[in-house]
Order: structure tokens, then sequence, then C-alpha cells
């Protein structure tokens, strides 16, 4: 299916106009909220209770699970798992097809699998989708006790609430080290995280595309993307769920996504693949399109029939809490706090998170294999090119992990 396309792995490129067409809500009617709910195909999904969660907030998550897929054998000694960690909208499904129970493909098939930089005929690969999510976690789109969705009830959680119930997880799986941790962007946060909280449990890491702390840059970046669900009509505070399809915070969810895909990628690629080109062949000036109009209409329409609104407000605003110096003297005395060796890389075209945040990470951090200087890989494609560039990030992290 088109819809069923990887959003992020993938260059830009001018959307044919046939899927332009697919792409009408009246084509395919949006759902309420593109969450994974009970009942549905659970494709490769494991799921672990997890018991309640205090949040940083003050707020409480009862009996919280956490979906995760894995690939590869545990060995006896617990000694050989991999801690795959997801970026703000992706999700367990590390690899393999898209299904009933899946909505994209595996989004970094090149990089994990037999053979692979993460070899799984070598390391048993955990890949959980993030508390707060809406692939199988729990999130806002999950039923409380009451039988009701969490909605706006639902606590603000942070990276840090996140990283804990990962370490539970690891804990019911008995994995009491792991062998390395990896994470772009918003999984390079949690992965700085469990360098710095649990240094005896990370023999090594890869932080991609990432920061230390969110900068203010960023976080009014995440303040509009923010305010673009909360301000339309069908948000109702969150509690939109019992709404029929068309009535819900869509318009609102893929106007963010629109607004997310500037900072994923770089104004290299855009320009030079669109242009000023126009969509077909009437003039913008009389009622046409520019074909970057129509990229950016199709990504934020697929975007709201595989996410959920709810999830989206609530994980965007735990990126913006990020700052793995709170509490702990400031970011460099907590990077300090790492003993892992520490791969970090930047993207010389990335505008979201760019190349100055993983200086500060490479500088700070002790233990980093390159010194005082990240890894920068030279690509046009911008953020996202830690999920597409596979074969030159692969390498990077085969090396690590020797």
């Amino acid at each position: 299916m088109d819809w069923q396309l990887s959003d992020d792995a993938q260059p830009a490129s001018r959307v044919p106009a046939a899927r332009l067409v697919e792409a009408q809500p009246d084509a395919r009617p949006v759902p309420v909220t593109g969450a994974w709910r009970p009942g549905d195909d659970p494709g490769e999904r494991r799921f672990a209770r997890i018991g309640d969660v205090e949040t940083e907030s003050g707020g409480t998550i009862p009996d919280a699970v956490l979906a995760f897929e894995t690939w590869g054998r545990l060995d006896e000694r617990a000694e050989n798992a991999v801690l795959v960690l997801h970026a703000l909208t992706g999700d367990s499904h590390v690899r393999g097809p898209a299904g009933p129970g899946h909505a994209t493909a595996g989004w970094w098939e090149d990089v994990v699998g037999p053979g692979r930089a993460i070899d799984t005929d070598r390391f048993f690969v955990v890949a959980p989708n993030m508390l707060g999510g809406c692939q199988g976690s729990t999130g806002p789109a999950s039923l409380d006790r009451d039988g009701l969705e969490w909605g706006s009830r639902f606590p603000r959680v942070t990276v840090r609430d996140q990283v804990e119930a990962q370490r539970r997880l690891a804990d019911q799986l008995g994995i009491r080290r792991w062998h390395a941790v990896v994470g772009g962007s918003m999984g390079g946060m949690h992965a700085l995280e469990w360098a710095v909280a649990h240094p005896e449990r990370v023999g090594s890491a890869a932080l991609l595309a990432s920061n230390a702390a969110t900068s203010a840059d960023q976080i009014a970046q995440n303040t509009l993307q923010i305010e673009a669900v909360t301000n339309d009509p069908g948000w109702l505070g969150g509690d939109f769920y019992d709404l029929p399809g068309h009535a819900g915070p869509a318009r609102g969810l893929a106007l963010a996504r629109r607004m997310a895909m500037l900072g994923y990628r770089s104004q290299q690629e855009l320009n030079e693949r669109f242009r000023r080109e126009w969509q077909s062949s009437v003039d913008p000036l009389h009622g046409g399109r520019f074909q970057v109009e129509s990229y950016l209409d199709v990504h934020g329409n697929r975007f709201t029939r595989r996410f959920d609104a709810g999830s989206y407000v609530r994980l965007v605003d735990a990126m913006s809490t990020h700052d793995v110096g709170r509490g702990r003297g400031g970011v460099e005395a907590a990077l300090e706090r790492v003993t892992a060796p520490t791969l970090v890389v930047g993207i010389s075209s990335d505008r979201l998170f760019p190349v100055a945040d993983q200086r500060r990470l490479a500088s700070g951090i002790p233990t980093s294999v390159s010194g005082a200087e990240p890894v920068v890989l030279e690509s046009g494609f911008g953020h996202d090119a830690f999920l597409i560039e596979s074969s030159r990030v692969g390498d990077l992290l085969a090396t690590l992990l020797a």
C-alpha cells in the first residue's frame, strides 16, 4: 500500500499526481487516531507490563506497558544484547515488512539484521516503543483502568521517565548490561540518558544526530508544532477519541508534521529536488501548486494515518524537557559520568540538531571514540541522514561494535 511506505528513510522526491489523489481525506477517511489499539493485529510486537511509573511531573501511569520487538538470540551470559532506540515518530519495527500489524516497513533494515552492522546473528537486538508512544506502549490513546482513553489525563513524561521504563524492560528480559545502546535524534537522547544514569549497564553507546540539552531554538520549533495540534478544533483538550474520524485533530497533526519535515530535511535537498517546479501544468499564480507543497501535504496526510495526536504532543514536549544536566550540576558534569566508549555522529546539513550539538557531546564525554570532535557525516539529506545514509552509518556502527 502507498500509505505504508517509510516516511523518514526515503529521500525527498516529486509526488506523482496519482498519489496526490489518494492522499485526499475524502478518498481515504482519516481515523481519529493512527495508534495501535488492543484488538489490532500485534504483528511482531511483544508486550511487557512494567508496573506503575511515577513521572517526573508528579503523575502516575499505573500498570504501564511497553511494546517491543526483538531479533537474534540472547546468549547464556546475557552479554550480547543491543538496545536500539527510535526517534520521535518511529516505533519498535526496526526491520520487517509492513503488514496488518505494522503501518510501515522496518525503518533501519539496512543497519539491523543478519550480516548487517548490528548483526542479529551475533547480537540480541531489542527495540522498544517509547513510553507515551502510540504503537503498543502506554500513551494517551491507551485505555486507562476505567476503560476510557487516557487522553488529557496522560501525564507529562520526560526522557528520564522513558529510560526508566526501558530499564524495567531490560530487567524483565534478564539484561543487566547492554553490549551497546544505539539511538538517533530523540533515540539519541535516550541512549545518552542510559550512559549517564546507568553507566555500569552500558558497554558502548552511539549517539546519532542528537544533543545533550534541547536548545531554545529547538523548543521554539517544538512549541509551534504542539500549538498546530492543540489549536485544531478537533483537539478538544486531548479528549477527542470518541469523535468520528474526520472530526479529530487530523488537520492540526498534519500541519505539525509538515512543519517538522522542514527540520528533518536540508535546504540543499529541497532546493535541488524541487526547485520552483510546479506540481502540474497549472501555474501556482493561477491555482496550481508547487511540487514542494504537494510533497509536504502527502507526508502530513500519511502521518495522520499512522500516528496519534495525543502522543505527538506528549513526545514533542518530552523532547523539549530534555536536559541531561538537570539536577546533575549541569551538562558538562553529567557528561563526565559516561564511562562507555561512545560514538557521537553529526550530520553536516542538519538544521534541527546542528553539528554544534554533537560537538558539545563529544567534547564533554571523556570516552568519545573520536575525541573532542564528533564524527561528521557529510550529507545533503539533513537530519534524516542517519536513517537515509544507512550504509555509511552502518560502517560507523560496525566499527564501534567490532
